[in-house]
This record gives C-alpha cells, sequence and structure tokens, in this order.
C-alpha cells in the first residue's frame, strides 16, 4: 500500500489531540472552515471559519469518526446538532495555552456567505488560532497532508509572507511601578 492509497492521518491525529487535551484537563477546541457541507450555527459564523468547543462539558453525543464530527452542543440556551467533515477541521487546540495542531485548509468551491456574530452573543471566542505560514490547499491527489504547529502568537521567528521579520510593535512608555495603600 502507498501514500496514496492510505486513509488519511488527520481524523487520527484528531482524536490523539482531543484525548491529550482531556487528560491534561485542557479544553480541546476545534477551528472549522464553513462551506454548504458543514452543519454549525450560521450566526456564530465569521470569515467562513468557526471555533467549537468539543469538550466532554460542552456536548453530548459526541463522536469523532474518521469522516465527520458530529456532537450536539447549546448554542444560546438551544441545543443544536453539529456536523463537521473532518476535512474541514483546521485546528484542533487546549483553550488555555493553545497548544496543539494546525491542518491545511480544503479548497472550497463555492463559500458560503455568513454573517458576523451580533455584539453581545456568546460566542466561543477561545484563543484565536495563531497565524501560520499559509499552505497550498490539499486535495486527494496531492500526495501526502502536510501538518503544521500552532505557535504562540509572540513566537519571536515569526514571519510575513515575503520572508521580511515582521516591524516591532510600538513600545509604551515605562512608568515606575507604585503601590497604593487601602486601609
Amino acid at each position: 500500500m502507498n501514500v496514496l492509497d492510505s486513509t488519511s492521518t488527520r481524523p487520527y491525529l484528531i482524536r490523539a489531540l482531543y484525548e491529550w487535551c482531556t487528560d491534561n484537563g485542557f479544553t480541546p477546541y476545534v477551528a472549522v472552515t464553513v462551506d454548504d457541507s458543514v452543519q454549525v450555527p450560521r450566526e456564530y459564523v465569521k470569515n467562513n471559519e468557526i471555533v467549537l468547543n468539543i469538550s466532554f462539558d460542552a456536548t453530548s453525543s459526541l463522536k469523532l469518526g474518521n469522516d465527520f464530527i458530529e456532537f450536539k452542543a447549546r448554542f444560546a440556551g438551544s441545543a443544536r446538532e453539529i456536523m463537521v467533515p473532518i476535512s474541514h477541521v483546521i485546528a484542533i487546540y487546549a483553550r488555555e495555552n493553545g497548544q496543539g495542531m494546525a491542518f491545511p485548509m480544503v479548497a472550497t468551491s463555492s463559500p458560503v456567505p455568513v454573517s458576523a456574530a451580533e455584539p453581545g452573543t456568546d460566542v466561543p471566542d477561545g484563543t484565536p488560532v495563531t497565524a501560520v505560514t499559509p499552505v497550498h490547499p490539499h486535495s486527494p491527489g496531492d500526495g501526502p497532508e502536510k501538518i503544521m504547529q500552532l505557535v504562540p502568537e509572540s513566537s519571536a521567528e515569526a514571519q510575513d509572507d515575503d520572508g521580511s521579520e515582521p516591524p516591532d510593535p510600538p513600545k509604551s512608555p515605562r512608568a515606575r511601578p507604585s503601590l497604593k495603600r487601602v486601609k
């Protein structure tokens, strides 16, 4: 059996990282690219992506299969059925420390127009998935999947697309710390 005939490693890595998160007391989050094949509440989708909390406490009937992630969850108090194709999962990570893994995005033929969530709604904000070096979309004939690891936002190795270092952020003036005595 060669690499092109074997099954994707993505569902196995997702299950492994989910188990790692739960074993260490972390909250597993998945970032998902949304199109017509993804069943999620559209009002929580922003820029054709959604971040979902898939912890034991946040879901019921969670199934991490080879083709789909399926579960039931509450959004703004109402129960919703969620079904995400494994190929649309672009990252799984721990909310508390951002450790996890990012996967290449799948090329979609027609993005679904979605509205941004309204202010004040209960959107799972979590830790944003840190931008990583862009990866070309993967299709079944492109060869083995490329896997990326999430990097902290403060990483000194972060570079722009042209390979140059990003400019340093403006430094704030350092004031001497002071203590206030409260009686």
